[in-house]
C-alpha cells in the first residue's frame, strides 16, 4: 500500500513539474506586450498573433499528439514537447525581427499542442482511479507556471533590459521541468512502438464536439484576458506594474481554484453543476471589469474582478480537461476524445487574441473588447448546463465500425 501511495505521489509530482513549462510562453506576452509592440512596431492586431498562434497550433496539431505518443511512448513524447517549447522560446527571445519571432511562436505552439492529448493518456493509464486528481496535477503546474510568469515578467524584463531577456529566462526554465519529468516519470512499461499513422478521432460523437465547445468558451475568456487585460487597464490610466499584477492575480487565484477543484470534483456534485458554478463566477468578474471603467490604479474593485475571473476560469479549466478521462474506455480512447476536444476548443479560441486586438484597433478603445469577453463568460453557463449525464455517456461511447 505504501509503495503504491509513493508511486502515486511521484506521478503527481512529475505531472505538476512538467505542467510548469506548458503555459508561460503564452502568459508572458500580456504583461510585456507594450514593450514588444514598441520594439517591433506592431499593431494591436499583429501583436495578438503572439497569443493566437500557440492556441491555433494547440487546435490543429492536437490530433498528432497520440501519434507521437504511439511512436516513441507517452513519457518521451511529453519530453520532446517540452524541448520544443523551451528551444523555440529561446529563439523567440533572441530573434532580431518580427517574422522570426512569429515563426518561433509556431514552434512553441507545436510543443504545447502535441502534449495536450498525451497527458490525459498518461492519467488514464497510470492513475485510472483518480481522474480528477491526475488531471488536476498537471493543471496545477500549468497555473503555477502561468501565475509566476505573469507576476515576474515585468520585473525580469526591467532587470535584464527588456522583454527579450524575460523570454530567454522563462524559456530556459522549461529545461528544468524536462529534467524533473525524465527523473520522476517511470519508463513506459510494456510500450510497443507503432508506425506513425493518421490520427483516429471520434468525429461522429456529437457530444464529444460539445466538450470542444465547452473548452473553447473557457479558452477564449482566458486567452483574451491573458493577452489584453493588462492593456485594458493601462488604457484606463494604470501603471504597467499594477496592470500586470491583475493578470498575475487572475492566474494566482486561478491556482487556488485549480488546486481545490480536483480535491472536490470527485466528491461533490456533478460535472454539470460544478461547471455551472464556475461559469457564474466568471460572469461576475467580467461584468465588474466592464461596469467599473473609472477605477483608479490599484483599485480593490479591479483586483476583486480579477479574483472572480481567476476563481471561475481556474475551476472551469481542470473540470473541462477531466471530461475525456471521465468518459473514456481506455487510455487510447481518452487521448482520441481529448484530441478532438482540443482541436475544436482551441480552433475556436485561437482567433480571440488577434480579433480582440483588431476590435481595439477599429474602435480606438478596449470598451468593446471588454463587453465581448462578458458575452463569452455568459455563454459558458448554458454550455455547462447542456452537459447532461446522457450526453456524457454518448461522448464516451465508441463509434461503430465503418462498414
Amino acid at each position: 500500500m505504501t509503495s503504491r501511495s509513493d508511486s502515486t505521489v511521484r506521478l503527481g509530482a512529475a505531472l505538476v513539474l512538467v505542467g510548469l513549462a506548458l503555459r508561460p510562453q503564452i502568459l508572458v506576452i500580456g504583461p510585456l506586450v507594450g514593450g514588444i509592440q514598441s520594439d517591433l512596431a506592431l499593431s494591436h492586431g499583429v501583436a495578438g498573433l503572439l497569443g493566437s498562434i500557440p492556441v491555433l497550433c494547440m487546435s490543429l496539431l492536437a490530433p498528432f499528439g497520440p501519434v507521437l505518443a504511439a511512436s516513441i511512448g507517452p513519457r518521451l513524447g511529453t519530453a520532446a514537447c517540452v524541448i520544443l517549447i523551451g528551444a523555440f522560446g529561446l529563439l523567440r527571445g533572441i530573434a532580431p525581427e518580427v517574422v522570426t519571432v512569429l515563426v518561433a511562436t509556431v514552434g512553441v505552439g507545436a510543443g504545447m499542442a502535441l502534449v495536450g492529448p498525451i497527458l490525459p493518456m498518461i492519467v488514464r493509464a497510470r492513475l485510472p482511479d483518480h481522474p480528477a486528481a491526475g488531471t488536476g496535477a498537471y493543471v496545477v503546474g500549468l497555473v503555477i507556471g502561468g501565475s509566476v510568469t505573469a507576476a515576474l515578467a515585468v520585473p525580469i524584463a526591467a532587470a535584464l533590459g527588456g522583454w527579450r531577456g524575460a523570454l530567454v529566462v522563462i524559456s530556459a526554465a522549461a529545461f528544468g521541468s524536462l529534467v524533473a519529468w525524465l527523473w520522476l516519470m517511470p519508463r513506459d512499461a510494456g510500450f510497443v512502438r507503432t508506425a506513425p499513422s493518421r490520427p483516429n478521432l471520434p468525429w461522429r460523437r456529437p457530444s464529444a464536439w460539445l466538450l470542444g465547445v465547452i473548452v473553447s468558451s473557457q479558452s477564449i475568456l482566458f486567452f483574451g484576458c491573458a493577452t489584453w487585460l493588462a492593456s485594458v487597464f493601462v488604457e484606463r490610466g494604470w501603471g504597467g506594474t499594477d496592470a500586470g499584477s491583475l493578470v498575475a492575480l487572475l492566474s494566482g487565484i486561478g491556482l487556488v481554484s485549480t488546486l481545490a477543484m480536483p480535491l472536490l470534483a470527485d466528491r461533490i456534485g456533478s460535472r454539470r453543476t460544478q461547471l455551472a458554478f464556475a461559469a457564474v463566477l466568471s460572469i461576475a468578474g467580467a461584468l465588474v471589469v466592464a461596469l467599473t471603467p473609472d477605477e483608479p490604479s490599484g483599485s480593490i474593485v479591479a483586483f476583486a474582478a480579477a479574483a472572480l475571473l481567476g476563481l471561475g476560469i481556474g475551476a472551469y479549466f481542470p473540470l473541462a480537461l477531466t471530461l475525456p478521462v471521465d468518459v473514456a474506455s481506455d487510455a487510447q480512447d481518452a487521448a482520441s476524445i481529448s484530441a478532438l476536444m482540443l482541436l475544436v476548443g482551441y480552433l475556436l479560441a485561437a482567433s480571440a487574441p488577434v480579433l480582440l486586438g483588431v476590435v481595439r484597433d477599429a474602435t480606438g478603445s478596449f470598451d468593446a473588447v471588454v463587453w465581448i469577453l462578458v458575452g463569452v463568460a455568459v455563454a459558458m453557463l448554458p454550455l455547462a448546463l447542456a452537459l447532461s449525464p446522457s450526453r456524457l455517456a454518448r461522448a464516451g461511447r465508441p463509434e461503430p465500425a465503418a462498414e
